[in-house]
């Protein structure tokens, strides 16, 4: 029988490789690190070692990971690290043929963006105290998200010259550190100007900082901090699901389109690279138009 040891070394070294061959991210190392663990466990519970392992093996891994309660979305990420992994194995020599070699993927389901009414984004407008330098804040941070679809990590990163308020648009570095300008709305520009009056000068405590959105203690505001304000204003406002940065991204793209705006438009405030990936909430608006049309057509 094998010891485990051998496959969990042979793991760790795959992701030595992959984090510093390849220079991926700190969020990619680690969903790949808990997949391979979940598969030397199961691989250790068969006493085999990497060159045993075998397509059955795969096979039955992946059926283990349904019986689990996984979706086909993470049953797919989990049969990619495996691609990956033994990939790198027969490169290196450890292993003589690749039991991932022409597999299928799952066929993924699709699944539509989750998105809040107009109403309940009004309501959760309406939760942060205006009367304290916290709420001034956190009612800037909340329409300038909801106003321009941007991404937390975009909004975090905003520098106090990144806003144009006499032009009313704002100036961000997306993903692949490309830089897009996205316009924003009167209401997200009075708050962040109110903010910047009366709640940014008492957080900052006589500190400097060139970012826009600072904490209690005058430094940046990080993500783990905002979801921590964006949740308890979500349980505040009552909203039925749980609220998350992405949901509010989701929202603004779907208000505007099902108010008339093109997809191109949106593709780009979005700061999508591909338009594809905007046309999902095509499908958003056309769904919801399906349940306005049977709950209220007379021979729906």
């Amino acid at each position: 029988m094998s010891h485990p040891t051998g496959l969990q070394n042979q793991a760790r070294s795959f992701l030595t490789y992959i984090g510093v061959e390849k220079g991926l991210a700190e969020n990619t190392l680690l969903a790949y690190g808990r997949d391979l663990a979940k598969f030397t466990l199961f691989a250790a519970g068969r006493g085999k070692s990497l060159e045993a392992l075998d397509r059955g093996d795969i096979v039955d891994f992946l059926a283990s990971l349904y019986r689990a309660g996984l979706d086909s979305r993470s049953v797919a990420r989990h049969l990619v690290t495996l691609r990956n992994f033994f990939r790198f194995a027969r490169r290196e020599g450890l292993v003589s043929s690749d039991p991932t070699e022409h597999f299928q993927s799952p066929k993924i389901r699709s699944r539509l963006p989750s998105f809040l009414s107009v109403e309940e984004v009004e309501r959760l407008l309406a939760q942060p105290d205006a009367e304290s330098p916290q709420g001034l804040r956190d009612k800037a941070m909340l329409e300038l998200l909801y106003g321009t679809g941007l991404r937390v990590s975009e909004m975090l990163a905003l520098k106090l010259d990144d806003v144009r308020f006499e032009m009313g648009y704002l100036r961000c570095v997306g993903k692949g550190n490309k830089e897009r300008l996205v316009p924003v709305g009167r209401a997200a520009l009075r708050a962040v100007q109110q903010y910047l009056r009366q709640g940014r000068p008492p957080l900052l405590k006589k500190k400097t900082s060139s970012y826009l959105f600072v904490n209690r203690l005058g430094g940046r505001l990080g993500r783990v901090g905002f979801w921590k304000i964006l949740a308890a204003y979500g349980r505040k406002a009552k909203l039925r699901a749980r609220l998350s940065p992405h949901k509010l991204r989701h929202s603004f793209a779907t208000h505007l389109l099902e108010r008339g705006a093109d997809l191109r438009s949106v593709q780009m405030m979005l700061g999508h690279s591909d338009i594809a990936t905007t046309q999902i909430y095509t499908h958003v608006v056309q769904d919801r138009l399906k349940q306005v049309y049977k709950a209220h057509h007379p021979r729906a």
